[in-house]
């Protein structure tokens, strides 16, 4: 019998012991920019809608998530700019702010329902059956928000074309534009529209 003979390659050349060690520094540096850009356990709602069943919900989840120790950003923009005011003012203002300021609701205990709103009868049902529930009003969950350090902003630009401002709106708010909230909302793990 004849056998065939194979040919064993020469082994490798051993990487030095520097080389070793700047492959294992360039992989605990991949390792360190991964992990940095994994999203922080932060919560940004977008709240857009100013209906009393949908802003509850809003502030059911950023109180939730707040009391679980999640960072929570909340950025108020158009109609949810409603459920953070706490006045009225029209002093300064152009006669179409002021219009618009009469159209809108003064605060989060005057906001309309999203449906069965019956001529303002339906937040007024909702709010008995909430009692007899004891569940919490939207102007409570709006307080419990801010006691809860939730951070809460107002969209500049839609204060500007809705002629809301600053002095209306609770003292603990912020104001920012879409850009700085985008950038905030960029860390967080979960982002809600509402």
């Amino acid at each position: 019998m004849s056998s065939s003979a194979t040919s064993i390659a020469p082994p490798a050349t051993l990487p030095t012991p520097a080389a070793l060690a700047g492959q294992l520094q360039e992989l605990q540096s991949r390792v360190q920019r991964i992990e940095g850009a994994q999203p922080k356990d932060k919560l940004s709602l977008f709240v857009f809608s100013g209906d009393m069943d949908k802003l509850i919900a809003a502030f059911i989840i950023a109180t939730g998530a707040a009391a679980m120790g999640t960072q929570v950003t909340m950025f108020f923009t158009f109609w949810g700019l409603n459920a953070v005011k706490r006045a009225r003012i029209n002093k300064g203002k152009t006669f179409w702010e002021k219009v618009l300021s009469w159209m809108t609701p003064k605060g989060p205990d005057s906001v309309p329902t999203s449906n069965m709103n019956m001529l303002g009868a339906g937040p007024i049902f909702f709010k008995m059956m909430m009692g007899k529930k004891n569940m919490q009003t939207l102007p409570q969950l709006v307080q419990l928000a801010a006691d809860l350090d939730v951070d809460m902003y107002g969209c500049q630009t839609s204060m500007d074309i809705m002629g809301v401002r600053q002095e209306e709106l609770l003292e603990t708010m912020k104001f920012c534009g879409v850009a700085a909230f985008l950038g905030e909302a960029n860390e967080s793990r979960n982002i809600m529209f509402i």
